[in-house]
């Protein structure tokens, strides 16, 4: 008996608890809009009292109609100005109702562009490290999913619940003068409905929640077979059956137990909906008999039973509201999980350093993954001052990438310091620090945007400036291919619009070197592979443009092409996330460790 006495407790807290989210979203929805939301609610207010009124004069009308017939002096005028007025209120009624429908269209768009906004300001705060969790990628995608949805979903269930609690005090007003048990029935009929909705809500967020790496691996998988950087692979390895296969198998595993819920959902609903059927005509039978007996007039026993139906309606949508603001309450947590996401505080402010011919310094730096116990990067020391060059060799894998990230602050290393201009790198201001750097990753981004934007990309300051777009095209061996193209720096790149120019790897590779050297203030250029994807005659000429650009610069280059590396000043050979050598290209190899094999080898190949 305490158990359950208990269980009960637990529950009816729980309700409570997650109604905490009901406030926010009413915030929420008001800063949206304070003029639509008003109008909503007096909107509201009025669609709550025009029913009973509607009832009521309806009273009038079958009363005056029935003393009519027995008079010998009928007072038609007055039976036709009742009518009348009843078509005026419901009239009222009518546009109170369109005026709701308006304003909640209005608030949707409003309220989920609002709410999508905020979830994407939030991911600009995020790090690295929050995009390479897979936890943190399902609170994303629950938050996507259903959060720009919930709040007006929330604050309509509100107004409902207001509007039917209006209505519903006005019936119960003339309910009560036929019997107070009228209103106990009426109210209670509809109770374990209520629970039991209550529990089925929570049931199905529960669900939603379990399966959402699923429906991510949905999302991937539609993203694989109907995407044209998947497309080509899907098709050629034949992976399409299989891939569609697996898409089916878990859409058939979530459908078991959506097909669950929805049975015991349904079955509960029923039978306790059974409860306000036999409520109603057992009300009904009752209403009939003291008509009959000459207890209330036709025209009472006409209000009665249309009060008692539409109570019973307004019963059975305000605990519906009730059970659809817990359920909204629940999804709005995942929205406001994600946007309580922790975001570490960047103490650093510093713009510049107080050494400036230092230049760049690892001291010690060690550094492992949080999902991971192994170290990506181990003691790392290495320095490089103003007009030197480094390069950076090593198996894939071996750490090469993580260092950069580090140099740039996407992560913060676990164990040394960082110094840039004999400053350490944690008090550093990160966007002035960024504005320092120039780096082309392995996995540059190309983006479905215009030439000019994607080269304009790489210093957000001067993005719309035709100008700088044809300045870095030129370093980046970009220019002679933009303008053979029609429209030049206004070609629309990618297949993703209409009127959009794919290129081949190589040319991408130029696209993202002049978006490097956009950024022509920056003193570390960092080249992680940047010609890949190209042949030896335009690597050379990149190189020899890439020298001559950047004298005064500090240059890091990650290679596995020897004749790229072996112009570096400074070659550090990287192996399981430790410096194994390092030296010039002569004095590596005249210790003919690492670095002379992996030479050797490569030289080889090209006799």
């Amino acid at each position: 008996m305490t158990d359950k006495r208990d269980h009960s407790v637990s529950f009816v807290w729980r309700i409570l608890g997650v109604f905490g989210y009901s406030r926010r979203a009413l915030h929420l929805v008001w800063t949206t809009s304070r003029v639509l939301t008003f109008t909503l609610a007096i909107l509201t207010l009025i669609s709550g009292v025009l029913p009973a009124a509607t009832a009521y004069i309806g009273l009038l009308i079958v009363d005056g109609v029935v003393a009519a017939m027995t008079s010998t002096s009928p007072d038609m005028r007055r039976v036709l100005w009742l009518v009348l007025l009843e078509a005026g209120v419901v009239i009222s009624l009518a546009a109170s109702q369109r005026g709701i429908s308006v304003s909640q269209s209005l608030l949707r768009a409003l309220l989920g562009q609002r709410v999508n906004v905020m979830i994407l300001e939030k991911a600009l705060t995020l790090q690295l490290a929050n995009f390479e969790d897979s936890e943190f990628y399902d609170k994303l995608t629950q938050a996507r999913r259903e959060a720009s949805s919930r709040p007006l979903s929330l604050v309509n269930r509100t107004f409902g619940l207001v509007q039917n609690a209006i209505s519903l005090t006005s019936y119960a007003v003339l309910l009560y003068a036929f019997s107070p048990w009228a209103v106990v029935i009426l109210v209670g009929a509809g109770l374990p409905s209520f629970f039991a909705e209550a529990k089925f809500s929570g049931d199905a967020f529960r669900l939603f929640r379990w399966r959402s790496p699923e429906t991510r691996m949905q999302m991937y998988l539609e993203t694989v077979i109907a995407r044209e950087d998947g497309v080509k692979e899907v098709k050629l390895f034949q992976l399409g059956p299989r891939l569609l296969q697996r898409y089916r198998d878990i859409f058939n595993k979530l459908f078991v137990e959506d097909r669950r819920l929805a049975l015991r959902r349904d079955s509960w609903g029923f039978v306790l909906g059974l409860l306000s059927t036999a409520a109603f005509y057992g009300a009904y039978a009752w209403i009939v008999i003291t008509a009959m007996s000459g207890g209330i007039t036709l025209g009472a026993m006409t209000m009665y039973l249309v009060l008692f139906r539409q109570g019973q309606t307004a019963v059975a949508a305000s605990l519906s509201a009730i059970s659809g603001m817990y359920e909204d309450n629940l999804y709005l947590s995942n929205l406001y999980d994600y946007l309580g996401q922790a975001v570490p505080l960047r103490k650093g402010d510093a713009k510049y350093g107080p050494e400036p011919q230092r230049g760049l310094e690892f001291k010690n730096v060690s550094f492992h993954y949080p999902a991971s116990k192994r170290k990506a990067l181990n003691n790392i020391s290495l320095k490089i001052r103003p007009g030197e060059s480094l390069a950076l060799v090593g198996e894939n894998g071996s750490g090469k990438t993580t260092l950069i990230k580090l140099l740039t602050r996407l992560y913060d290393p676990t164990e040394g310091c960082i110094m840039l201009d004999g400053l350490d790198l944690q008090k550093w201001d990160v966007e002035a620090l960024r504005q320092r750097i120039g780096v082309i990753f392995q996995d540059f981004g190309r983006y479905q945007f215009s030439v000019g934007e994607n080269i304009g990309a790489g210093d957000v300051r001067y993005i719309d400036d035709a100008e700088r777009w044809a300045t870095a095209a030129e370093t980046g061996m970009a220019a002679p291919f933009i303008e053979e193209m029609p429209d030049g720096y206004e070609t629309q790149l990618g297949r993703w619009f209409k009127g959009g120019r794919e290129l081949s790897g190589g040319e991408w590779q130029k696209i993202a070197l002049s978006r490097v050297f956009m950024r022509s203030d920056a003193d570390i250029l960092v080249l992680d592979e940047p010609t890949a994807a190209m042949d030896s005659a335009s690597e050379a000429a990149i190189f020899d443009h890439f020298r001559s650009e950047s004298h005064n610069k500090m240059t890091i280059l990650i290679s596995h092409r020897f004749s790229t590396v072996r112009i570096a000043d400074q070659i550090i050979v990287i192996h399981k996330g430790e410096i194994l050598e390092q030296g010039n290209h002569e004095s590596l190899l005249a210790m003919n460790g690492q670095y002379a094999h992996l030479f050797k080898l490569q030289a080889k190949g090209y006799q």
